[in-house]
């Protein structure tokens, strides 16, 4: 596997392994949120977005490369009009804090920080939604990201 797969995957490991509050479904797939089941929830989708890189060596032969890349993960609760909030927040704190636990993710990047956070602020309700924002900077040799 490529670099940014295997940090594309430790992402969804170390989310899919949240248990308070326990995550119910993690994937990287896109699914309908109006498809899920209550005991479904907290569903999380983690997906590959922007990258960029650049070379780190100039000149012939193999090149090291650096490359920065953005991951969204896109949360939803499901709670009643006196929680909903919490649970947003909750769910956002709980996928933080094991995703900066491990910032090399297992070893294939040299850095992992939440860069934005941000809510759907009640337009699903009542499911709420979060997306994060998560970027990577990791190196790797021409032609083998």
């Amino acid at each position: 596997m490529s670099v940014r797969e295997n940090i594309a995957s430790n992402l969804l490991t170390v989310i899919g392994n949240i248990s308070s509050p326990a995550i119910k479904k993690a994937t990287r797939q896109p699914f309908p949120i109006d498809e899920l089941s209550e005991q479904q929830y907290p569903a999380v989708i983690v997906q590959t977005s922007e990258e960029t890189r650049d070379d780190s060596e100039l000149g012939s032969g193999a090149k090291t490369r650096h490359g920065t890349i953005d991951f969204v993960v896109s949360g939803f609760v499901k709670g009643a009009e006196s929680n909903i909030d919490t649970k947003r927040n909750e769910l956002i704190t709980a996928i933080e804090t094991p995703v900066e636990t491990d910032i090399t993710r297992s070893g294939n990047a040299l850095d992992t920080m939440v860069v934005s956070c941000e809510t759907d602020e009640g337009s699903l309700f009542p499911v709420g939604g979060i997306q994060m924002t998560i970027r990577c900077m990791y190196e790797y040799q021409s032609g083998t990201p």
